[in-house]
């Protein structure tokens, strides 16, 4: 729920609602973003030298969650200050509010790699993980602006501000609970070899010769790249481009729905069709594969939506529904190739730290995340955006531009990096098979191939 708050609104809310300029958002996400980035390899190594009688990564959730609500709230609360002191409050909560997420999404992601050692249950589960994230995705976006709207209306108005304030508080409830039924009802069954000694200096000479990590690590920031332009930029495609705003009214009540609303929805709903198929798909044809010819069509497919105008809504709307198919088979493999990475790196080195592996898919989400974030915000200024204001014919194609032909770029740059991927379903089904036998100190597989 609060990525996807954050991917599709908080550049628009930072923006149209708290007041600051485009340029400088832009350059906050960057700024605040990269020490972000840099601390999840800090919470994997923490997380993976834990000891605890839940765990090494369970504790997290249960320790973090309420933290993370209230950083939330901060994060969509707007004082009345200048100029300076909105960019001040902003760097700061923000800057906390990544922390906190580091800190719970870190250890959450890494549960992946030792609740089973079964590479196909792990495509599973990363299926079921990804169905209920793209859940929570739908839920922010079908009730976001109208309860904004609502919560923030009385008889002097509406009042954005505090709609939005609101509306976060009800969203860090809902997370809090989620996160401490995450904590009661998940295991830890995959554990380090026993007599693996504590070496951050191994860990990280382990990490720096995983030639398949580096390549998952380039693919993950390019898909994140493509998918923060094309959310961060639909708001202001449909509020700026489109002269009609309502796409219909819900039947017997007077809450309208709006065309960026509708394509949000309908976005995630694509997104869990896709991630239903990655699973039988990538059964059939590999992990890499499936990767692969996802991001080539993506990228084809949002070249095609710049040449859309609002008379085409239909085919908007499908090209929107097609390409988060592709991008949402996406992400379930890219969290099962990094449990993967987990295995191969035991299987090379005897070493597992899963925590400082799982951390740079995280790692790469966020620096993912930071680069398309800062670069819809200078797009928008290069461009010529002036907030609430009416747009010039320049800016308006460039905000066309930053959901066709820019993503495209992300997309189609992940798709190169993935074709160097060489840990291949079938050597993965060996490299399991000889670690489990290790762990039962049975004679390893590879000694007798």
């Amino acid at each position: 729920m609060f990525w996807k708050l954050f991917s599709v609104y908080l550049l628009y809310y930072y923006t149209d609602v708290f007041g600051i300029p485009a340029a400088a958002v832009g350059t906050m996400f960057l700024i605040t973003r990269i020490w972000d980035t840099a601390l999840d390899p800090a919470i994997g190594i923490i997380s993976d030298r834990t000891e605890t009688r839940w765990g090494k990564f369970r504790p997290y959730l249960l320790w973090m969650a309420i933290p993370f609500g209230i950083a939330g709230i901060l994060t969509f609360s707007a004082p009345e200050l200048s100029l300076t002191g909105k960019l001040i409050y902003a760097y700061i909560t923000y800057t906390i509010m990544m922390m906190v997420y580091s800190a719970i999404n870190v250890p959450y992601a890494s549960l992946m790699g030792v609740m089973t050692a079964d590479i196909k249950e792990r495509t599973t589960l990363s299926t079921f993980r990804f169905v209920f994230a793209f859940a929570g995705s739908i839920l922010v976006l079908a009730t976001a602006e109208p309860l904004v709207n609502a919560l923030g209306t009385s008889s002097k108005g509406v009042n954005l501000q505090t709609g939005w304030q609101y509306s976060m508080m009800i969203y860090a409830a809902i997370a809090v609970v989620l996160f401490y039924f995450n904590f009661r009802w998940t295991r830890e069954r995959v554990s380090p070899p026993k007599d693996q000694k504590i070496s951050l200096k191994a860990d990280l000479a382990d990490l720096s010769k995983n030639k398949p990590w580096f390549i998952l690590l380039g693919a993950g920031v390019a898909t994140l790249v493509f998918n923060s332009l094309r959310d961060g930029s639909a708001v202001y495609y449909f509020k700026y481009y489109f002269s009609d705003q309502q796409a219909f009214k819900i039947p017997l009540t007077s809450i309208a729905v709006g065309y960026s609303t509708l394509y949000l929805v309908l976005g995630q709903g694509a997104n869990i069709i896709g991630v239903v198929l990655a699973k039988p798909v990538s059964d059939r044809i590999g992990k890499k594969n499936t990767f692969l010819y996802a991001m080539l069509v993506a990228s084809a497919l949002s070249c095609i939506f710049y040449f859309l105008g609002e008379k085409n809504v239909a085919l908007i709307m499908t090209l929107q529904v097609l390409i988060s198919i592709c991008a949402g088979s996406v992400f379930p493999l890219l969290w099962s190739m990094y449990a993967d990475i987990a295995d191969y790196s035991e299987w090379q080195t005897g070493r597992r730290a899963t925590g400082l592996i799982f951390s740079s898919s995280s790692m790469s989400q966020k620096l993912g995340w930071t680069l398309g974030g800062a670069l819809t915000g200078w797009l928008l200024a290069v461009w010529g955006f002036e907030a609430n204001m009416v747009q010039t014919e320049q800016a308006r194609t460039g905000i066309r531009m930053m959901l066709s032909f820019v993503p495209a770029a992300g997309a189609l740059l992940s798709a190169i990096f993935i074709f160097f991927y060489k840990l291949s379903d079938a050597f993965m089904l060996v490299v399991s098979r000889d670690l489990l036998n290790r762990r039962h100190k049975e004679t390893p597989i590879m000694e007798q191939v």
